[in-house]
């Protein structure tokens, strides 16, 4: 009779650990560079289908404008568990993300949708991007479309390439700077969160950014004019700790990286109707846009350098010759086979 009433404890006992690992939840910290906006709402309807489809076993919290670590930050931290998640701009790592730097190369890809399409699928075909993310512990989940950038400042004369001459334009990165240099235009490394108040003090003549961060940062407040488009480029990466991610159950790994990929289309999909609605608030709100004209377009890209060929001269430089080389030329083939 002890025998059988000390299995039945023991029976009851493993059934109770079973349904406590079933209901046990897992928090994961993502931080984020930008503010919260409408122009994330792709990311947090990733955050949301999670949570649901995993019955609350997994709940993503997005801590925004910097909150868990700046955006030159976020990269490490999120490699070394001290968060789980976040949004990289891979123009603020130029030295360590070598090959998802050239996704910010002004002057490559004609519109955003170009640059994401052309983006994923050198993921799936050129080993050189994971590898870059597995030096840092980090899984790619999806990348985020910018729309085309626009100058934005309080002088309408934004138009021209001699009207850049001197001014002081926001940069950032290893390559946006040598465009602004091309053209006599003083590049200043300024953070998007610190845009606003930079064009309040005249420490920028004009910010570089898409219509939806004008439209959610309120630049048209300090800076009423924007010309554009000037150029298109991918924007940050979604990375998950690896560990993390493998820790996660098989199930619950699988609907984060079923989502993650239907972020990765939405994101495609919504580029173009989020930008073009991001322009209209924007003149609601008293803002001016001009276009930036293909004549003036054109004179600033032959004053240019070719910056993917530079980048696969520094690539070189770096003993990468190959990798950077096969890289451009599936570029060059894609982009050849869409024009």
């Amino acid at each position: 009779m002890f025998h059988r009433f000390s299995s039945l404890a023991a029976s009851a006992a493993a059934l109770a650990l079973v349904a406590t690992a079933a209901s046990a939840q897992t928090t994961l910290r993502w931080g984020h560079y930008l503010a919260d906006s409408e122009y994330l709402q792709v990311e947090k309807d990733f955050a949301a289908a999670v949570a649901e489809r995993t019955d609350g076993r997994v709940n993503i919290e997005i801590t925004y404008s910097g909150g868990l670590g700046a955006g030159n930050e976020i990269l490490t931290l999120a490699g070394r568990g001290a968060i789980d998640m976040a949004s990289v701009v891979p123009g603020y790592y130029a030295d360590q993300l070598l090959f998802w730097r050239a996704y910010q190369i002004p002057f490559v890809f004609d519109t955003p949708r170009q640059a994401m399409e052309i983006s994923a699928q050198a993921y799936e075909d050129l080993p050189y991007f994971q590898e870059e993310l597995d030096k840092f512990n980090v899984e790619f989940l999806f990348h985020q479309p910018l729309g085309a950038y626009y100058l934005t400042g309080p002088d309408e004369n934004c138009d021209s390439v001699a009207a850049l001459e001197g001014k002081k334009l926001r940069s950032f990165g290893a390559d946006i700077p040598k465009a602004h240099e091309a053209i006599g235009a003083v590049p200043v490394s300024v953070g998007v969160g610190d845009v606003y108040e930079a064009l309040q003090r005249g420490s920028l003549d004009y910010s570089f950014l898409n219509r939806g961060n004008i439209l959610a940062n309120r630049l048209y407040e300090p800076g009423p004019y924007s010309c554009g488009p000037v150029m298109a480029i991918a924007g940050h990466l979604i990375v998950i700790n690896k560990d993390v991610l493998a820790d996660l159950s098989d199930e619950d790994r699988a609907v984060v990286l079923e989502e993650a990929a239907k972020a990765n289309e939405a994101y495609i999909g919504a580029i173009d109707a989020i930008e073009e609605e991001a322009g209209e608030q924007i003149v609601a709100a008293g803002g001016t846009i001009k276009p930036f004209p293909d004549a003036e377009l054109a004179k600033w890209k032959e004053t240019a350098p070719d910056l993917l060929q530079n980048w696969v001269e520094d690539m070189e430089g770096r003993g990468l010759a190959e990798e950077a080389n096969e890289t451009a030329d599936y570029w060059r083939s894609k982009i050849a086979g869409e024009s």
